[in-house]
């Protein structure tokens, strides 16, 4: 073998290994435009072309490339009929795309994203181009769907309302093999809360209104777009069975922040007023015989209302000289809204308990409640 045998077979062997690899993103510079098509030199080695539907735009750096312009492509095909290389802007700009929002996931950056479809569990985002998805729990408070009862349906119909509008949005996992962008609109709620909130602390009163209602509490809007949430526990000191029973939707209310956790405001409108428990035995003794009002039968008793604020228990086998065994038998016998007579057995301020006993029902009944106590002391120690 000669040596300029030798120097070709060095030079083709250097020739394909820097061929640049299918899918790879190769750069050069643009030498003509013309005939639906645009071809470029990569680094004097080979011609590569871009045409057909690679020539589709996904980003606006393509939309109007010159010659001479340096620009990026991706390989479609190493080599085509004529000897060069099939180049794709389509995948090229798809890919920057994605290289960008791995950026801006990096640094946090608020997007842009608009809303294109929704289903129950969120929404579809277009986003840089690409498609995006927002879980439910996502969505900042304004747009959150509080539907009562969860109702997939009803949450349904409202995310369909969102569906057109631009929301500003934080990245939060990005999969770029499997091609899936997750994002929030609460990331960016938060971020702002978590400003406004330096201006909080606990124990301030603020003041504003009921903005929903849930089975767990009020949420409250006050001061600067701010929310926060009132728990059921922290509406009134007595038992309510659901927030609406005392508050509605557009009320002024006084609140207590009793707690700031990152961007979650907790607050108390209860604990602005006395608690009626301190003072329950200048009004109430154990022994004295009393009216209530039943405004709840439960499987265990009757919830017996004895004023505004106090409400005590009248326990299952506290109201009857027969044995009762389920509510079923409660209902027969007793209606919510009847006036009896009871008798205070015991009265517990610190746990905000007052136990009751029907009038004329004998005290051997109350008998069961110390084996009750003793299984239940038992039950504990046992998971101890």
């Amino acid at each position: 073998m000669t040596k300029k045998t030798e120097d070709f077979g060095v030079l083709l062997q250097e020739y394909f290994t820097q061929i640049p690899a299918i899918d790879s993103l190769i750069e050069g510079s643009i030498i003509s435009i013309s005939n639906g098509a645009v071809r470029i030199d990569i680094n004097g080695l080979i011609v590569g072309i871009v045409r057909g539907q690679e020539l589709f735009a996904e980003s606006p750096e393509y939309a109007n490339v010159q010659v001479g312009d340096t620009v990026q492509a991706t390989v479609v095909e190493q080599e085509n009929e004529n000897g060069e290389m099939e180049l794709s802007f389509r995948i090229a700009g798809h890919q920057k795309i994605w290289e960008k929002l791995a950026e801006q996931l990096e640094k946090e950056t608020v997007i842009e994203a608009k809303i294109v479809h929704a289903n129950k569990g969120g929404l579809m985002m277009k986003v840089c181009g690409i498609d995006g998805f927002m879980p439910v729990s996502q969505l900042a408070p304004d747009n959150y769907p509080r539907v009562p009862g969860g109702d997939k349906n009803r949450i349904l119909e409202q995310l369909q309302k969102l569906i057109g509008q631009t929301l500003q949005v934080k990245i939060l996992d990005i999969q770029r093999n499997d091609e899936k962008l997750i994002v929030s609109e609460k990331a960016v709620w938060e971020d702002a809360q978590k400003s406004i909130l330096d201006e909080y602390t606990i124990g301030d009163i603020v003041e504003g209104e009921i903005s929903a209602l849930t089975s767990f509490g009020a949420f409250i809007k006050f001061g600067q777009n701010l929310e926060g949430l009132i728990h059921i526990s922290e509406i009134v000191w007595q038992r309510i069975d659901h927030p609406k029973d005392v508050l509605k939707i557009g009320d002024k209310v006084k609140a207590q922040i009793i707690d700031l956790n990152k961007s979650k405001i907790y607050l108390s409108v209860k604990r602005l007023k006395d608690d009626p428990w301190k003072t329950v035995k200048d009004t109430y003794q154990e022994g004295q015989k009393v009216e209530g009002t039943i405004h709840k039968i439960e499987p265990f008793g009757l919830m017996v209302k004895l004023d505004d604020h106090i409400h005590g228990l009248a326990h299952i086998s506290e109201v009857s000289n027969s044995p009762v065994h389920d509510v079923t038998q409660l209902k027969e016998m007793f209606s919510i809204g009847e006036v009896k007579t009871f008798e205070i057995i015991t009265i517990d301020p610190t746990e905000h308990r007052l136990g009751l006993r029907v009038d004329g029902v004998k005290r051997a009944n109350s008998a069961k409640k110390p084996e009750k106590k003793v299984e239940k002391e038992e039950s504990e120690t046992t998971n101890e």
